[in-house]
């Protein structure tokens, strides 16, 4: 029997808004720049929907699937821009809103020449919890991905007890877990946790994790994140990270039951490690082919992306994500879904709009057959 959806897509929501700077000297250092008093005009505010649920979501409904995405906003004016966004697009069925709290919101501060500066306010996303979930929606799905457990309080309070409760629930539905991460803000209540211990916990119940390379070193070795963190100056840490210890991290991960685990690694490219996923043939509507998938670790390398058409790098990690949860629906190998992975992630680069913007299935299906790019083998 047929499945409603091929996906659900649950957790973080949220509005991003980007001040367009004008006539700004790349040399001009960001203490300058931020100079008390100082007037900085602007070309006006960008605003994108942001967050797992819309980011992966709307991608994957670009890649030809059936998504429900389930999410919060408050009953505010950033929420109608949600609302709004979501409906043009048919995808506001999930959509719950709240009068407790506001729809969260980002600020993001990308002056030329300087590193992009987030500002978050996770909003609502701090209340999402367990009684927001639509679980009928959920056993009308192949899959359950969810994202960002350091934002949604709920989900990390009491060692993550709610998301055990969630991932558990689900599996015993028969719907394959997906989850998704976010990098800890390590001033903020969610960076004091211990959220290596939190995984122990949750891993056994998760299917497919899909983290990047510095939030899977924070989580798995905080210690040895820490000592990168301390030699880092305007070096980009996932650099730093020898490919030794990104396998030594996989197989850490594997061995507290994930099936297949894929850390992005942004410019350096992507990692993939598997273990026996004849489970998940067991659940209705996946065909992975065994011989294929079994006990693999591969490394996809970046395509190369050209700096004139680039126009956005926010949310390329959830492009990339949508990409490989789409390849794996459709029984794809391993090889061809960390190409698609590594595909999206750069195409995202050069979106405003992901859902008008970015390449459809086939056009990604065309550049991969075109384009060089040989997987690793380990």
């Amino acid at each position: 029997m047929m499945k409603k959806y091929d996906a659900i897509i649950a957790g973080y929501l949220c509005v991003d808004m980007v001040p367009k700077f004008q006539n700004i000297d790349p040399a001009t250092s960001i203490s300058n720049f931020f100079r008390p008093g100082k007037l900085i005009e602007i070309e006006g505010l960008g605003f994108s929907l942001g967050g797992v649920v819309a980011n992966t979501g709307m991608a994957m409904k670009k890649f030809n699937k059936k998504v429900f995405l389930n999410g919060l906003i408050g009953n505010d004016f950033i929420g109608k821009i949600v609302r709004d966004w979501l409906h043009k697009y048919d995808l506001a069925e999930g959509i719950k809103i709240t009068d407790r709290e506001g729809t969260a919101l980002g600020i993001v501060i990308a002056p030329p020449g300087v590193d992009r500066i987030f500002l978050e306010s996770t909003g609502c996303n701090k209340i999402f919890d367990l009684d927001h979930i639509d679980f009928d929606a959920i056993s009308q799905s192949r899959l359950f991905h969810f994202g960002y457990p350091p934002l949604m309080r709920e989900f990390y309070l009491n060692q993550g007890e709610q998301l055990l409760s969630l991932f558990s629930r689900v599996q015993e539905m028969g719907v394959i877990t997906s989850l998704d991460f976010s990098l800890p803000d390590l001033q903020s209540e969610s960076g004091k946790l211990d959220w290596q211990q939190i995984m122990q916990r949750i891993l056994p119940f998760t299917d497919i994790f899909v983290p990047s390379l510095e939030e899977v070193l924070q989580i798995m070795m905080p210690d040895i994140y820490t000592e990168f963190l301390s030699v880092t100056t305007n070096s980009d840490i996932t650099d730093l990270i020898p490919v030794s210890m990104i396998s030594k991290i996989g197989q850490k991960i594997i061995d507290y039951g994930v099936k297949i685990l894929l850390i992005k690694a942004g410019h350096r490219g992507i990692y993939l490690l598997t273990a026996n996923i004849s489970s998940l043939n067991k659940k209705r509507g996946f065909n992975l082919s065994e011989d294929d998938w079994n006990y693999c670790e591969l490394w996809c390398n970046a395509y190369p992306a050209d700096p004139a058409k680039v126009k956005n790098a926010t949310g390329a990690g959830d492009t990339a994500v949508a990409a490989f949860l789409s390849a794996i629906l459709d029984g794809k190998t391993a090889e061809q879904a960390i190409k698609f992975a590594a595909i999206a992630g750069r195409n995202n680069l050069y979106c405003q709009d992901i859902y008008i913007e970015i390449n459809d299935w086939e056009d990604m299906e065309l550049e991969i057959e075109s384009v060089r790019n040989e997987i690793i083998r380990f």
